[in-house]
C-alpha cells in the first residue's frame, strides 16, 4: 500500500514538473502556419538558447534569474570585471559632482558593453543575433560560416555580456520561429495577445493593463507568465525577477554602453531614449546615424537621410507620453549609455505589402549594430576618474 501510494506521488510530480506552464500557444484555425523556411542559422528557440550555452567555452555562464514558468535566464561573460573601486552608488557620487566614485574608468580599464536580449517574448530577431554572436566570440564564425574575426578581436578588447532573452516564457509561448511575410496583425496578435473575445489588445494598448491579467484570452509574448512587461516593470521596486536580475548586472558591472533589442514592422533603427542627460541623447543619436549610414552602404533596408529623430527634452507639455523605462532606469542606476533598438520583423501589411528583410538581411542588421557598438565605445568612451590630489 505505501508503495503504490508513492508510485503515486511519483508520478503525480513527474507530471507535474514536465508539465509546461502557459505551454507554446496553438496557431489558432485560419491563422498562417509557422515559416517552413527559416535557415539553421536563424536560432531563437529556447532549446537553440540552450544548446548554445552549453557550448560555451570561453565565456562564463551565469544563471541570473529563473522566470516564472520555471525557465532559467542566462548572461554570458567575456573579458574579466574590471575594479572600478567603486564608494558610492551611481546617483549619490552624481551628486557629489563626479561618477568615479561609483566607478573609476580609466584608458587603461576595459569598456564594458551590455547587450540585452529581447524581453519581449516574440521579437525573434534580437535572440538569433545573440546566438550568433555568442557563437562568433567563441569561433570568430558566425552560424553561416561568415568570418568575424574582427568582431570578435573587440569583443575581447572588451568586458562583454550577453542576455540571449530576457524573457524566455514569453519566447517559448509564441508559436511563430519569425514573421516574415506573416501579417503584421498576427505578430500583434501572439505579441500582445488578446482579449477573452479574441480582440487583440494592440499597441499601446497591450500597455494599459499591467501585469496583464484578467481579460486575457492569448497571453501575448510580450509578457512573462505572471503577465508582467519587463520593459514596463515597476523599477524602483521590480515585479519580475528578470527585471530585478537585469538592473542587478547594470550596477554591479557599470556597463560603458548597453542596447535593448526589440523589433518591428519598420526599417530598423536606434531610439531616442526618454529621461536620460541630454549630453547622453547626444551620444546615441551620434550612435544610430553611424549604425544607420552603416545599413545604407551595405544596401540593408535603412532611414533617408533627411528623415531621423533629434535629441529634445521629453514632455514639454501636458499630458506626459514618454516612458521611464527598462532604458531609463539602466542609466540611472549605472550611468550607461543605453538605448533601445528596433530591428525589422519583416511582417506585411496593406501599407507594407513586400517584407523590408529576409533572415540573411535581418542577421547582418544585429551582427553590424553590435560591430558599431564595439567601434563606437572603443574610439569614444567616457573616461570616469576622480580629481588628482592637491
Amino acid at each position: 500500500m505505501v508503495y503504490v501510494f508513492r508510485l503515486i506521488l511519483l508520478l503525480v510530480a513527474i507530471i507535474f514538473f514536465n508539465e509546461e506552464s502557459f505551454a507554446q500557444i496553438k496557431i489558432e484555425a485560419g491563422d498562417p502556419p509557422n515559416n517552413s523556411d527559416i535557415p539553421t542559422f536563424f536560432k531563437s528557440k529556447v532549446s537553440e538558447i540552450q544548446d548554445e550555452i552549453d557550448n560555451v567555452k570561453l565565456g562564463e555562464v551565469k544563471t541570473i534569474a529563473v522566470s516564472p514558468g520555471g525557465l532559467p535566464v542566462y548572461a554570458v561573460y567575456y573579458g574579466e570585471k574590471e575594479n572600478f573601486h567603486s564608494q558610492a552608488n551611481y546617483n549619490s557620487a552624481v551628486a557629489a559632482r563626479n561618477p568615479a566614485f561609483y566607478a573609476q574608468k580609466d584608458s587603461i580599464s576595459k569598456p564594458v558593453v551590455f547587450f540585452v536580449g529581447p524581453v519581449h517574448g516574440h521579437e525573434v530577431e534580437g535572440m538569433a543575433g545573440l546566438i550568433n554572436l555568442i557563437h562568433i566570440a567563441e569561433t570568430g564564425k558566425d552560424y553561416r560560416g561568415k568570418d568575424w574575426s574582427a568582431l570578435k578581436k573587440k569583443i575581447e578588447q572588451c568586458r562583454t555580456i550577453i542576455i540571449p532573452c530576457g524573457n524566455p516564457d514569453g519566447r517559448k509561448r509564441c508559436p511563430y520561429d519569425s514573421f516574415i511575410g506573416l501579417p503584421t496583425k498576427i505578430m500583434t496578435k501572439y505579441g500582445q495577445g488578446t482579449h477573452k473575445d479574441g480582440t487583440s489588445w494592440g499597441w499601446p494598448h497591450a500597455k494599459s493593463l499591467h501585469p496583464m491579467k484578467g481579460d486575457v484570452g492569448i497571453l501575448g509574448a510580450y509578457f512573462n507568465d505572471n503577465g508582467i512587461n519587463i520593459m514596463q516593470d515597476e523599477y524602483f521596486n521590480p515585479m519580475a525577477k528578470e527585471t530585478k536580475a537585469i538592473l542587478e548586472i547594470a550596477q554591479k558591472e557599470a556597463p560603458d554602453l548597453t542596447v535593448s533589442l526589440h523589433s518591428h514592422e519598420n526599417r530598423p533603427i536606434v531610439l531616442q531614449p526618454a529621461y536620460l542627460p541630454l549630453f547622453m541623447k547626444e551620444r546615441v543619436y551620434d550612435l544610430a546615424h553611424r549604425v544607420n549610414n552603416r545599413y545604407k552602404k551595405n544596401n540593408l533596408a535603412h532611414w533617408p537621410d533627411d528623415w531621423f529623430w533629434s535629441p529634445e527634452p521629453d514632455d514639454k507639455r501636458f499630458p506626459p507620453a514618454k516612458t521611464f523605462n527598462l532604458i531609463s532606469a539602466l542609466h540611472h542606476i549605472s550611468g550607461t549609455m543605453a538605448f533601445t533598438f528596433e530591428c525589422s520583423h519583416g511582417s506585411v501589411s496593406e501599407n507594407s505589402p513586400e517584407p523590408v528583410v529576409r533572415y540573411d538581411d535581418i542577421l547582418d542588421i544585429q551582427l553590424l549594430l553590435y560591430d558599431e557598438m564595439f567601434n563606437y565605445i572603443l574610439e569614444k568612451r567616457l573616461l570616469w576618474q576622480k580629481s588628482a590630489p592637491d
